[in-house]
């Protein structure tokens, strides 16, 4: 018999058991995702998508109505500056330019009439003087000092002071019979030509480049504002065809307002805006480019009329550069040259009977200048000055009468040539005044009538 080991039996020892691994804390969810989460399930219900629906119906018919009025808010501004800023500054920049040539031709009609100058061509000298004064005030008080503008400003105001100086000096040496006159009256001629109508006209070509820069910006077509139209129309026409489908409702009120609301502003955008492209494109090839032709043939009319006096205040004393031939007599043919170029382009671009016929009357008047001119011109070769100086100066069948009729037809042409751009002009702002203000109410109003067309289908499920 096997006897067992005292100490009673042995049990076996259970394997000790691992501790329990310590759990790491559940990480919660982030709130984008408990929303994405919440959205999700909201979806898959009819009621939650067509809150989502009329939640986003609502911001397109707003956005569109945001983006449309900043568009033409932007195209707005640009045609009134069109209108009230960039051509009165052009027109303006013109004015100063041909007031300080009438200036020059005034100063030696007056030289050529001896001693005592006529009180009607002293008072047309200092009329032309102070309205360039005038101008240049005006225009640097609407002019950045930051742009090429105000240079060209500066530098008219600078050289003015020299010029009239120069033109005192000359009338007064010419009262006592000197000489030295002529001189100082050729002096101020030249410092005329070469500094001072330079400056102006490159003053207005910068007021004319501003002026095309606004126009184009007026003109540009609202392209997001069309898209962004185009959408909401299609995505609420979606919704009415969806609504049409599950209900068999052929209208929802509130959507069908909706609708109307952003086919008035879409419609609106696109009818208002060509309006005003069309009549601002209108004013800038019908009335500006003929006012820029008409302004550059009177300005060669004025500058041909004061070399015209210079060739008799000079008596040949200034040759051209290789010697053969009077300067001013050179210059005047070239100045008449293009003056005649330019009338042949104005008659051309005038659209009407109104804006060709004064256009007409100045060529017929050039021609009969230039004839009166080369009879003055042969008079003065055979030696008779008096003579010559009668036709140029007199007040019959003279040259200078001739002049006075070409200066006082280009004056008529750019009138209506003027009137013609600021009546386009202004239908052109016309056609986008209130549209910003329209749109922005109407993209309200049809939010508004989206959320209560959705909401009137949502409580179909309470």
């Amino acid at each position: 018999m096997t006897q067992l080991p005292q100490g009673g039996p042995q049990t076996q020892r259970a394997p000790e058991q691992a501790p329990a691994p310590t759990g790491l804390p559940a990480q919660r969810p982030s709130s984008w995702a408990v929303q994405s989460r919440r959205l999700r399930a909201v979806a898959t219900t009819e009621p939650g998508r067509l809150q989502i629906i009329g939640a986003v119906l609502a911001l397109l018919v707003v956005a569109f109505g945001a983006v449309t009025a900043l568009e033409i808010s932007h195209r707005a501004s640009a045609a009134d500056d069109v209108v009230g800023r960039s051509q009165p500054l052009s027109a303006d920049a013109a004015d100063i330019y041909r007031s300080l040539a009438d200036a020059d031709t005034m100063a030696a009609s007056g030289f050529l009439a001896g001693a005592q100058e006529p009180k009607a061509v002293q008072d047309q000298y200092r009329k032309d003087i102070e309205e360039a004064a005038r101008l240049l005030v005006k225009a640097s008080a609407n002019t950045d000092s930051s742009t090429s503008s105000w240079q060209e400003i500066t530098t008219l105001n600078e050289l003015l002071p020299v010029y009239t100086g120069l033109i005192e000096r000359a009338r007064a040496n010419n009262r006592q019979g000197l000489p030295l006159g002529g001189a100082y009256l050729r002096y101020a001629n030249q410092k005329m030509a070469g500094e001072l109508l330079p400056a102006a006209e490159r003053l207005y070509a910068a007021e004319t480049g501003r002026l095309d820069r606004d126009a184009a910006d007026a003109r540009r077509w609202p392209f997001l504002s069309l898209a962004a139209g185009l959408v909401v129309l299609g995505a609420l026409v979606w919704m009415q065809r969806r609504n049409y489908r599950r209900t068999n409702r052929v209208f929802n009120h509130g959507l069908l307002v909706a609708t109307a609301a952003a086919s008035v502003v879409l419609l609106w955008l696109a009818v208002g805006h060509t309006v005003a492209r069309t009549e601002l494109r209108s004013a800038m090839t019908h009335g500006q480019e003929s006012l820029d032709v008409l302004n550059n043939a009177r300005i060669n009319s004025l500058k041909a009329r004061a070399n015209e006096n210079l060739t008799l205040v000079a008596r040949g004393a200034v040759l051209t550069a290789d010697g053969s031939a009077d300067q001013y007599e050179t210059d005047y043919t070239t100045g008449m040259k293009a003056l005649r170029e330019q009338l042949k382009k104005a008659e051309r671009l005038a659209d009407d009977e109104s804006g060709s016929a004064p256009v007409a009357k100045a060529a017929k008047s050039v021609t009969e200048w230039q004839d009166r001119h080369r009879k003055a011109r042969a008079t003065d070769d055979q030696g008779d000055y008096d003579g010559a100086l009668e036709q140029i100066i007199g007040a019959k069948d003279s040259t200078g009468q001739s002049f006075q009729q070409v200066d006082t037809a280009l004056r008529t042409a750019l009138a209506h040539e003027q009137g013609e751009f600021t009546a386009a002009a202004e239908d052109g702002r016309g056609a986008l005044r209130g549209l910003p203000t329209g749109a922005a109410a109407l993209a309200v109003l049809g939010a508004v009538a989206a959320i209560l067309g959705i909401n009137r289908r949502l409580s179909e499920y309470r």
